[in-house]
């Protein structure tokens, strides 16, 4: 490919290690790429509270998309847009559909500043303490959202979609960031593809001339987007699949090794 302008990348199990840090090598070739004039783009499934916790003050990317492409994080001046929020009426809804399609299920919401989840819901990620205990599923929708996640007592995101998609398919987009991670459910059109899509046609910029790497289900919008993808080697079996290019592990800074060859 030519030399990309855009380096469009997911965080966890992709450009961070499995410890949620960034190695010095990643830091170095992301240093590398912006000074060759390359922008750098994390699109993550994690909330923009998170993005100066992981890159500090360092001018290491020029934006973030978050909540799978719902939130633009503007890392100069640390604006949060929230770009397509989830209807609460649907989210009601949702709640209750799933609920009785899979008794067990736990729930959490995403505000884009800080996220709600029920006794019910059991995942714990890294990093994030902008989280906040509820005691009913009402309280989860006292304000707007950006989306809503669900724990899942089997832990099969894949079985449980395909049991829920005939309902709801039409009413919202839902994905998944590793194969036992609860479901992220948003609004319709939401994914880090049209986020990514929308930011290079502000900034003139061609699908071709974009690279992007993915780790999971959630990332292969993005992937198929881009003029060129690369999934880790750590990547779910239907990101490794759909990609043609591979790269090194997220603990063996594969990012890293792909953009120390096309800006050597």
């Amino acid at each position: 490919m030519v030399t990309p302008r855009v380096i469009a990348t997911d965080l966890d199990g992709t450009l961070l290690r499995s410890d949620s840090t960034l190695s010095d090598r990643t830091r170095k070739a992301l240093r590398i790429a912006r000074v060759a004039g390359a922008r750098v783009v994390a699109a993550t499934a994690r909330p923009a509270r998170v993005i100066e916790e992981l890159f500090g003050s360092e001018d290491l990317i020029d934006i973030a998309i978050c909540g799978n492409g719902a939130v633009r994080y503007e890392v100069g001046s640390h604006q949060v847009l929230i770009t397509h929020p989830l209807p609460q009426e649907v989210t009601r809804h949702v709640i209750a559909e799933i609920s009785r399609l899979l008794p067990g299920a736990g729930f959490a919401v995403e505000t884009g500043h800080r996220a709600l989840f029920e006794p019910g819901y059991r995942y714990r990620p890294t990093l994030d303490n902008g989280r906040v205990p509820v005691a009913t599923h009402a309280e989860l929708l006292a304000d707007p959202l950006v989306k809503l996640m669900v724990w899942l007592p089997e832990r099969n995101p894949d079985a449980a979609w395909a049991r829920l998609r005939p309902g709801l398919g039409q009413l919202v987009e839902c994905t998944w960031s590793a194969e036992h991670a609860p479901l992220e459910i948003a609004a319709p059109g939401v994914s880090k593809a049209a986020a990514l899509g929308t930011l290079c046609q502000d900034w003139q910029i061609d699908p071709a001339e974009v690279i992007a790497f993915g780790d999971a289900p959630n990332d292969l919008p993005m992937l198929a987007w881009a003029g060129a993808a690369y999934a880790v080697a750590n990547a779910h079996r239907s990101v490794l699949a759909a990609t043609g290019n591979h790269t090194a592990s997220n603990d063996e800074d594969g990012v890293a090794q792909v953009l120390e060859e096309l800006f050597a």
